[in-house]
């Protein structure tokens, strides 16, 4: 197994740097700055076989969990990202079909306001004609009983023109002769009124 070389440069220093010992000193007092070889052997023997063992049974787990986690953020990241992507197309779809049923709303107002104007003409229309018809026929009504009435008029003028001609006469006239005479100067007296009426 290769060992790292943080490691090796560490057990260097350890070796190149002196270990303060316990040491008694003059005075019974412990030296600060006295070297016990034998303890700065066994410490480095110990610091190797603790990096060794660390190397053989910690560091590879460790290193194998890290890359492991690190593989599932880089995962967790690029899922994210396809997941972004996607809602980013999702947006932009919903955009454009929200713009197209804008459009088809707009479309079929205008649809429906284009219909309303051509029923409320086709109504118009219809109501003119019928208006127009029923105004015909109250005018030919009209018409019918003015004739009418104009017959029933001449008709009691003639007898009433008779009688009193019969009255003044003292005596029976004609009256078929005379009921034409009558007719005939009534006809030319409504002609008359006609002209006088359409020239006013």
């Amino acid at each position: 197994m290769r060992i790292p070389n943080w490691s090796v440069t560490a057990v260097a220093m350890s070796l190149a740097l002196p270990a303060p010992t316990l040491a008694q000193g003059e005075g019974g007092g412990a030296a600060l700055f006295d070297v016990n070889f034998g303890l700065t052997i066994w410490t480095v023997v110990v610091f190797v076989l603790l990096v060794f063992v660390l190397g053989k049974f910690a560091w590879g787990p460790i290193l194998a969990s890290a890359r492991s986690r690190e593989e599932r953020i880089q995962e967790a990241l690029d899922e994210a990202d396809r997941r972004q992507t996607e809602a980013a197309e999702l947006l932009e779809r919903h955009r454009a079909q929200l713009a197209e049923a804008r459009r088809e709303a707009q479309e079929l107002v205008t649809e429906g306001k284009a219909a309303g104007e051509r029923v409320r003409r086709d109504l118009e229309a219809k109501a003119r004609s019928e208006g127009q018809a029923l105004l015909d026929r109250a005018r030919g009504e009209i018409e019918r009983e003015k004739e009418a009435a104009l017959d029933e008029i001449r008709k009691e003028s003639v007898e009433l023109a008779l009688a009193v001609a019969a009255r003044l006469m003292n005596e029976k006239l004609d009256t078929e002769k005379d009921r034409r005479l009558v007719v005939g100067y009534l006809d030319q007296l409504r002609r008359r009124s006609g002209a006088e009426s359409q020239q006013t």
